[in-house]
């Protein structure tokens, strides 16, 4: 598979939560580092997130959840996405995670959690480097 020259990401905003200023930073600043960046806009279903998905052909997705319903949001879009033969795109996330949900997380297939506070170069070098692996691209000088 082929590198594409930019990479896509969707950044989605699942459930009842109204509040979105940390999924339009993270937008931000995938945009601003290079990547194409769609934005769903609030309280999307786990359905309509991985329809999107699939029809913009994203690398990744990246829910934010700060209503508590991250359990259950995020383990859905990994197993629809999954059930739609596109397991390929990756889902990381981000919010009001407990620590200790993000094991449980971890295991049902969410890449990686970042909670608040998290340099937003920390998500970039994660979504860079997942996106890489999808395609097998090697970090340059190795």
């Amino acid at each position: 598979m082929t590198a594409p020259t930019t990479y896509r990401i969707l950044i989605g905003k699942p459930g009842l939560d109204g509040h979105d200023r940390g999924a339009k930073v993270i937008a931000r600043a995938l945009r601003d580092a290079g990547f194409e960046v769609i934005y769903s806009g609030l309280h999307q279903t786990p359905e309509s997130l991985v329809r999107t998905a699939i029809q913009e052909d994203v690398d990744g997705v990246g829910l934010s959840i700060l209503s508590g319903a991250h359990n259950t949001l995020m383990p859905e879009v990994v197993r629809l996405l999954t059930e739609e033969g596109a397991d390929d795109i990756f889902v990381f996330g981000g919010g009001i995670i407990p620590a200790e949900d993000i094991p449980g997380l971890l295991d049902a297939g969410v890449k990686a959690i970042f909670t608040p506070g998290t340099p937003t170069t920390d998500v970039i070098d994660f979504v860079q480097t997942a996106c890489d692996e999808k395609y097998g691209v090697q970090e340059s000088g190795e």
